[in-house]
């Protein structure tokens, strides 16, 4: 009987422990400051409110985003975050929230954001055994110029831009336009363009201060104030890792901190001076918005020449939401809508 008894312990001590480890995830957050920057810092705040379902976080701060995503693949780390750039291998769904123009405002973030952390939107969260625990928003991406002149497509023609060598729709746009292709990656693409190696740079507004971008902007550049995509961190985890119900509640986690993080982008854009603001004109705008739809639908469905990069169902929503803000785009009744 005693021994029933110790089976019937072990077996049941076996179940558990899966659970029980589930439940204590090592983390690999990149922040290109570190563990003193504002992502790593969004991060302890996901962790500490993570412990009231039942996750213990242990974060590891990494400056160099290809190590952070390295080792999780490796295996020395459960999960990972970092910017969607990098997580779009893991799900091409959520990867595709920072396709180029989908997403001109933080409205229109807000709502996608919304919708995602919905129940209803948890299948869309998995992916070839990995799981989105969380989407943080970090700011929209904007072109930094040495010149402030270029205020339009058509002068980009023989500029030389910092282009994430991992980045394929950036590499498509920008071959597009006609620039060249700078191979960079997230740790030394300021210092190329602070030291003038390259003309342009794209990065969220934090990279003003945070990576000196102000120093390449001496002394005739500028910022120019157009949506070029929507960058986020994206918490990605081994789904076996964590149940279902914790998943969605680590992710409605995510979601409740949007507030947070818009302040802290409001913040950063508001440290950019108003002189160093590029306007272009509502007329330039909508050309933009034709000029990346085309190109976004080249890149879902890898035609003229372009990579396949996006997710259909992805730029489907996007479309459904910026068509909702703005019902009078002529995107909104094109025959090629996404």
């Amino acid at each position: 009987m005693k021994t029933i008894k110790k089976l019937i312990g072990a077996a049941a001590f076996s179940c558990l422990a899966p659970i029980a480890s589930a439940n204590s995830l090592s983390v690999c957050v990149f922040d290109v400051i570190g563990a003193n920057g504002d992502v790593f810092n969004l991060m302890k705040d996901y962790a500490l409110d993570a412990k009231t379902i039942g996750l213990d976080l242990e974060l590891k701060p990494y400056t160099d985003e290809g190590v952070a995503v390295g080792d999780f693949n490796a295996g020395q780390c459960d999960a990972v975050a970092a910017t969607d750039l990098r997580t779009r291998p893991f799900n091409r769904f959520t990867g595709s929230v920072s396709a180029v123009g989908a997403l001109p405002t933080y409205d229109d973030l807000r709502t996608l954001l919304a919708t995602l952390a919905q129940d209803r939107a948890a299948p869309l969260m998995k992916s070839g055994g990995y799981e989105v625990l969380g989407i943080l928003p970090i700011g929209a991406g904007y072109l930094f110029t040495n010149d402030r002149t270029v205020d339009s497509a058509a002068e980009l023609a023989g500029k030389r831009m910092a282009t994430l060598d991992y980045q394929k729709d950036a590499i498509h746009m920008v071959n597009y336009v006609k620039a060249t292709v700078v191979p960079s990656d997230i740790t030394n693409f300021a210092g190329k363009f602070n030291n003038g190696s390259v003309d342009t740079a794209y990065a969220p507004a934090f990279a003003y201060e945070a990576l000196e971008l102000y120093k390449g902007l001496e002394p005739n550049g500028g910022v120019v104030n157009y949506t070029l995509s929507q960058l986020t961190v994206q918490i990605i985890v081994r789904d076996e890792l964590v149940a279902d119900e914790t998943a969605q509640q680590a992710r409605q986690i995510a979601w409740n901190m949007f507030p947070q993080t818009m302040d802290l982008i409001a913040r950063q854009e508001s440290a950019i001076p108003d002189n160093v603001w590029i306007q272009i004109s509502t007329e330039d705008k909508e050309g933009y918005q034709e000029m990346f739809r085309q190109n976004r639908i080249q890149m879902r469905d890898g035609s003229s020449g372009a990579p396949t990069v996006y997710d259909s169902r992805m730029l489907a929503l996007m479309a459904n939401i910026r068509c909702t803000s703005n019902p009078g785009a002529s995107e909104c009744t094109a025959a090629d809508r996404e």
